[in-house]
């Protein structure tokens, strides 16, 4: 019971150990992105004839911190997996432990590459779009506010899609999903990454074609990679039974 006691209390006080260093990486790297941020604005902008205003002093501050933020969450991606890759450590083989190592650096260039879509293809489309149906009836003017947190509503979300072929390949190098069982949830995958493209994409189907594509190339790599990860653990898994 002692020893069951003790194993808890090292297991927690690796957890806090690790949210530690999470934490700390977090706060010196928004700092850090607080410090360039107006290069971070202006280069968001840098293409742009569009005017931002503020409507208060405090809007200045906000979009500051969203910028500063978004910079930050992706600089910390790779180190958050890290810590809970060296948490969970003790309990994977040595051949696992390669193969989840192997993600970290998978999920910080699909983070980015994820972002880079939604930034260059997906967001110049809605705005452009939703600019038209304004045509001459309205004037324009955007507050730096709502302009920013309009586009990290665009932007972010294809950060997170864009984590599916390593999240599935996760998934099946601890058991959870398999090739298989992929392939029979097909269309209802479809379905669903269809749906999710309508929605944040403008009623056109150009808009449509362009989000659902890279979608369903993203499911059809992850079944591919879950195929491969699949048959390296039953190999294994082969191998340790006749040995």
């Amino acid at each position: 019971m002692e020893n069951h006691e003790m194993n808890i209390v090292d297991h927690l006080g690796e957890l806090r150990k690790r949210l530690f260093v999470v934490l700390g990486s977090f706060i010196l790297l928004f700092i850090v992105a607080f410090i360039y941020v107006e290069e971070i604005y202006h280069w968001l902008l840098q293409d742009s004839e569009i005017q931002l205003a503020i409507l208060g002093p405090s809007d200045i501050i906000w979009v500051y911190f969203m910028l500063a933020g978004v910079v930050t969450l992706a600089g910390i991606i790779p180190i958050a997996a890290h810590q809970i890759w060296l948490f969970v450590k003790p309990a994977l083989s040595v051949s696992e432990r390669k193969v989840t190592l192997a993600y970290i650096p998978a999920l910080f260039i699909l983070f980015i590459g994820g972002i880079s879509f939604g930034y260059f293809i997906i967001f110049p489309i809605v705005f452009d779009f939703l600019l038209s149906l304004a045509g001459d009836l309205f004037m324009s003017f955007f507050t730096a506010e709502k302009y920013f947190r309009f586009m990290m509503n665009i932007v972010l979300p294809f950060g997170c899609l864009f984590e599916l072929p390593v999240i599935i390949m996760f998934l099946t190098s601890i058991g959870v999903l398999n090739p298989y069982r992929l392939a029979k949830m097909r269309k209802y995958s479809y379905f669903g990454l269809i749906v999710t493209a309508v929605l944040i994409t403008p009623p056109d189907i150009v808009s449509d074609i362009l989000v659902v594509i890279p979608l369903l190339f993203l499911y059809e790599c992850s079944v591919m990679l879950s195929k491969i990860v699949y048959r390296k653990k039953q190999k294994q898994e082969q191998e340790l039974a006749l040995n």
